[in-house]
């Protein structure tokens, strides 16, 4: 009896230190993100001095460097918006598609190899990808559509819609594994088809995570910059078809971010449109796990 008593204590003891440490780690990764926000805050609102907010979000023209400064980030956001939603449109059914295969209709034991290459290309460097791109990919688009510049809005789109590919897979198919059996076997116990099991009970059950993983992925989307910045075409314009170049708010900042100096309104510019970003993504991040929430409460 003493040792039954000696092990639960101990045990006791255990899960004592090990929810600390997972609280003490959870502390600090939120004051570091609150760090990262107030960093980006006291960094970025003095531009608010030179420039109004109101120039800055409806603003058509970014040229920093003039005198005064033309601080219009309604290009770069619109360029940051236009490829997030493209590279959406083109690899989120792609994604859930390889998801419900995987999950649902590959053979088991083709489904660890599958799901090892999805991982495989979530692992590409986006500097690789981006370089590809730049020597091959905008070099087909260019002749393929007969454009001025391979350099564009549907170049980049392709190429981030590919490097988000395996994520959502990836978060798509560990939902669609999750649903638990027994509704399976009940459905084909009433006569569904493979089919109508997957699309009526299988998918609308792991819908929240599904739409968590999309969400994370259009997430990755909108942060990406070493392809945005390789690929895009570097034009601060608002795009009107998809040959048109783009200059999206990631790849403004780590062009320009170098050669600017410290404490002057560009310096302070390019730290609003980080903070701009920051908060779009956040907005994002509680949804997915807002969405993560209700899938849990089910």
């Amino acid at each position: 009896m003493k040792g039954v008593n000696a092990v639960a204590g101990f045990g006791g003891r255990g899960d004592r230190v090990s929810s600390r440490l997972i609280v003490g780690v959870s502390a600090v990764g939120i004051l570091l993100m609150v760090f990262i926000l107030l960093f980006l805050i006291l960094n970025g609102l003095p531009v608010l001095r030179s420039v109004s907010l109101r120039e800055i979000l409806t603003g058509m023209d970014w040229y920093p460097a003039e005198e005064p400064p033309a601080l219009g980030m309604l290009p770069l956001m619109a360029g940051t918006l236009a490829v997030t939603l493209l590279s959406s449109i083109i690899a989120l059914p792609v994604s859930v598609a390889l998801a419900i295969f995987t999950a649902e209709i590959v053979p088991k034991k083709a489904r660890g190899y599958l799901k090892v290459m999805l991982e495989l290309l979530g692992f590409i460097p986006s500097i690789v990808l981006g370089f590809i791109g730049l020597m091959v990919v905008a070099p087909w688009v260019q002749l393929t559509l007969n454009v001025p510049t391979g350099l564009n809005l549907l170049t980049v789109s392709m190429l981030i819609g590919f490097l988000i590919v395996p994520l959502v897979a990836s978060l798509a198919e560990e939902a669609i594994s999750a649903v638990p059996n027994e509704l399976r076997d009940a459905s084909y116990a009433l006569g569904a088809t493979r089919l109508e099991t997957v699309s009526k009970v299988a998918v609308p059950y792991a819908l929240p995570g599904i739409l968590a993983g999309c969400l994370l992925g259009i997430m990755r989307a909108m942060g990406e910059t070493m392809v945005v910045l390789m690929v895009a075409g570097g034009a601060a314009i608002i795009p009107r078809s998809l040959a048109d170049p783009v200059r999206p708010l990631t790849s403004t900042i780590a062009a320009e971010m170098g050669e600017t100096p410290v404490g002057s309104t560009h310096y302070h510019a390019l730290f609003f449109a980080g903070l701009i970003l920051l908060l779009i993504t956040l907005l994002i991040n509680w949804a997915s796990l807002y969405l993560e929430k209700r899938g849990g409460m089910r």
